[in-house]
């Protein structure tokens, strides 16, 4: 199966679309270039942030196919491949394998949900065997999906019936949960902290991977905080992780949707993704430029964002 640890900054990029609402694969190859520049080591995509879930599969399987291709060397890309219907889910991991990918990662059903650990397992187990060759990362997103198991039960009961489970991507608040996975088998599984405003806290607890949204326009102030935080320069990590907790505020202000505000962000950096899908309300042009952009700069934006 080969390396399973993913490490370092790992965004979750944005699907770029054109006006119209249609992708824009065009705009993968300079966005992979950015990351990859400001110090990014992968790019988890078709998730959350890549609003998988208003994608078609077609759609899925292009921008995919368009990240793989486009990854720059030694640029590590985890396809999410999770799905309501599990053979849809199916069809996308089997794509993600034969393209290469890093890994793949999966969200459990959010509509008819399992009522079980191992009903969850259970799921995970059929998706990952369509990839037999591929790392496979559980995405643990608790406020979206409603699942709220713990993983540490999920790990313990799934790990020796799906032979290339990873780890998981931890996009939650339980640290207790997070530290408790992290130590399981002396450190067997490879866990991957998934919010940006209490990464210090993570890096506390002995993370050493993390995958977030606005790492796509701001990765330099979390590479700081990492440095200050392995320096030994509390203050200075808990000052930056204030200024990441200011900025992810003040995006939630705005009158379009944290998603759609944050996408807007990325054509300032000369990557522009364009809007966000329905229902998700996009932010206009005069409040950017007139409110949300100046609010980030006065908190420092032009000296902390990717370039």
């Amino acid at each position: 199966m080969g390396d399973t640890t993913l490490s370092g900054l790992i965004a979750a990029p944005f699907t770029p679309m054109g006006g119209d609402g249609a992708i824009n694969p065009d705009i993968i190859e300079p966005m992979a270039r950015l990351l990859a520049r400001n110090g990014v080591s992968g790019a988890f995509v078709c998730g959350t942030t890549g609003e998988s879930l208003s994608l078609t599969e077609a759609e899925r399987m292009e921008i995919a196919a368009a990240w793989v291709n486009a990854a720059p060397e030694g640029f590590r890309v985890i396809v999410h491949v999770g799905h309501d219907s599990l053979e849809v889910g199916k069809r996308l991991a089997h794509q993600a394998e034969e393209l290469g990918a890093a890994a793949i990662g999966s969200m459990g059903p959010c509509f008819f949900k399992p009522a079980s650990v191992a009903e969850l397992g259970a799921y995970c187990r059929e998706l990952a065997a369509e990839a037999p060759s591929t790392p496979f990362y559980y995405y643990h997103i608790p406020s979206l999906t409603g699942l709220s198991f713990n993983m540490v039960d999920l790990l313990t009961s799934a790990g020796d019936l799906i032979p290339t489970l990873a780890g998981v991507k931890f996009t939650a608040e339980d640290l207790m949960d997070f530290e408790l996975c992290r130590a399981l088998d002396g450190g067997r599984y490879n866990m991957l902290f998934g919010r940006d405003e209490i990464l210090l806290a993570a890096l506390a607890l002995g993370a050493n991977g993390a995958i977030g949204s606005t790492y796509n326009f701001a990765a330099p102030l979390y590479t700081r905080i990492i440095q200050a935080f392995d320096a030994g320069d509390l203050d200075t990590a808990r000052s930056l992780q204030r200024r990441s907790m200011e900025m992810i505020r003040t995006i939630q202000g705005s009158q379009g949707s944290f998603l759609a505000a944050s996408k807007a962000l990325m054509a300032g950096l000369g990557v522009d993704c364009g809007p966000a899908r329905p229902p998700l309300q996009n932010i206009e042009r005069t409040e950017l430029s007139g409110q949300l952009l100046p609010a980030l700069r006065a908190l420092g934006y032009e000296d902390f964002r990717c370039r």
